[in-house]
């Protein structure tokens, strides 16, 4: 499996292209849109891995640092809208992942024989950022100042959105960074939380995912700097004698969030503000047709599990070569096709439709809010199926909704994993399954629509013949005892259903 960089999930027209292409020509004949708004190109063998790398890197791609023990791809809204918050947001994925990516040049050596293949110049506040030792982040003199010889602990994760913007699973991040704007709507600093984290080991309690926790406010023109200084705390802290509790979320639940932002003010060189009020978040899934801002539309095409193949495959890459198109990941596994002349409005939504790419209103809600990770036959660490579960089981809760009286309009948000690493993060899952061995789950309960709530367990080994058994007393209790507007989430809460 190789997987792409693609910071806040934009992706060129050339790029996408040559992704399709590669798919074709060396993987399995499809491309996988991930929940970190990548590519996964799955098949490639070992002897055509530097071909299709080079071709990548080509075609203003990247692998560089998307595996590994570091900063992994940075999430961003998806969404092109020409705005100030937006763009911000964007625009600091991008610098978070410039400052943080590896520097020491064998990534070109090895895949285009050291060629330099893009002369742009990244930003000069992100190589002065990086250079900076004033509080002794650095390795001087070191090809790699941030991570030394030994990276990080273990691999690190970035999320950047604004004010009630949810997509991208704010809370599960290692550090999750919120554009704050004034009241004309000018970004003027970040709120920001650490210590998220999803993967786990099942029944191993001292294992556990984890919502990051606030801790404070700086000025926009400081947040490398902080990004650095918490990354380093990490790097210096973080555990190395155990991968299982290497991850940052292990740190701040040993330590407590007081004694962390003390030990990162060291880094920074200053007291961080106090963490701005924020909006209530909200799921934002930006599919279907919608305006830029710039008299050009989107258009959010739902992509099931994120899998592209066959007619759907071929009928995206005609549209986006066709018109020339530049796309977008979103971290819920679909695509946006962006910068879209009015006038082509009509014949994309036609081509879609004939290649069976449904319009979100058509789309089951379950569809629309559901995750799944590759898992079998693609994932070693898979104990049973996710992808290729997923659908017939939607279909079997609808026909449980359906039974018990729950309209179709309604729904939950169900995500499945084939381990409990979480990949798509099923502890935020109003419904979570949990590979627990073959054709059995661990089911959870009680994330919310929003993103904002933990699930908890509440079964262990529940065969994939039994769901209906578990789930039917479930929906059928929320139907007739829940309050005005309450979802399935907040209810089994609410109901302490998880225990």
């Amino acid at each position: 499996m190789l997987r792409t960089k693609n910071p806040s999930g934009k992706v060129p027209n050339q790029t996408y292209l040559a992704m399709d292409t590669l798919a074709d020509e060396f993987g399995i004949g499809t491309l996988r849109l991930t929940t970190r708004q990548t590519f996964q190109l799955h098949g490639v063998l070992k002897k055509n891995l530097k071909h299709v790398i080079s071709t990548v890197i080509k075609n203003m791609g990247s692998t560089l640092g998307a595996c590994g023990d570091l900063n992994r791809n940075v999430l961003a809204p998806a969404a092109p809208y020409v705005r100030k918050d937006i763009l911000f947001a964007q625009e600091t994925a991008e610098n978070i992942a410039a400052l943080l990516a590896p520097q020491s040049g064998a990534y070109y050596d090895l895949w285009v024989d050291g060629e330099k293949i893009m002369s742009a110049e990244e930003p000069p506040e992100v190589t002065k950022a990086r250079n900076d030792n004033s509080h002794g982040t650095n390795f001087p003199d070191s090809p790699e100042p941030i991570y030394g010889t030994q990276y990080l602990p273990r691999k690190f994760k970035i999320a950047v959105t604004v004010a009630g913007d949810n997509s991208v699973d704010i809370l599960t991040n290692d550090i999750g960074v919120v554009v704050v704007s004034d009241s004309a709507g000018e970004p003027v600093g970040f709120n920001l939380y650490v210590g998220g984290g999803m993967g786990r080991t099942h029944r191993i309690e001292t294992t556990f995912p984890r919502l990051a926790d606030p801790l404070g406010y700086v000025p926009k023109e400081d947040i490398l700097y902080a990004i650095k200084a918490i990354v380093v705390t990490q790097r210096e802290n973080g555990r190395r004698d155990d991968r299982r509790y290497s991850r940052m979320k292990y740190l701040l639940d040993s330590w407590g969030i007081d004694k962390f932002r003390a030990e990162v003010e060291k880094y920074y060189g200053k007291k961080f503000e106090d963490f701005h009020p924020l909006p209530e978040w909200q799921f934002n899934s930006y599919l279907g047709w919608q305006e830029q801002g710039d008299g050009k539309l989107f258009y959010g095409v739902h992509v099931d599990n994120g899998r592209l193949g066959g007619q759907a495959k071929k009928t995206l890459r005609e549209i986006i070569e066709k018109y020339s198109l530049d796309v977008s990941i979103t971290p819920n596994q679909n695509l946006i096709l962006c910068g879209v002349d009015q006038a082509w409005r009509e014949p994309i939504t036609a081509a879609l439709a004939q290649a069976g790419l449904l319009e979100p209103k058509d789309v089951d809600l379950l569809n629309i809010t559901s995750m799944a990770c590759p898992a079998l036959p693609l994932c070693p660490l898979a104990q049973t199926e996710a992808e290729r579960g997923i659908l017939p089981i939607l279909k079997r809760i609808r026909a449980v909704f359906d039974k018990v009286g729950i309209k179709d309009e309604e729904s939950v948000v169900v995500r499945i994993t084939g381990c409990p690493n979480g990949c798509a993060r099923p502890y935020m899952a109003e419904v979570g399954f949990v590979g627990d061995g073959p054709n059995s789950y661990q089911i959870w309960l009680g994330g919310t629509p929003n993103q904002t709530t933990l699930a908890e367990t509440f079964m262990n080994k529940v065969k994939l013949q039994d769901i209906e058994k578990v789930l039917e007393p479930l929906f059928s209790y929320w139907n007739s005892t829940r309050q005005e507007g309450e979802s399935f989430g907040s209810f089994t809460n609410r109901m302490d259903l998880s225990n």
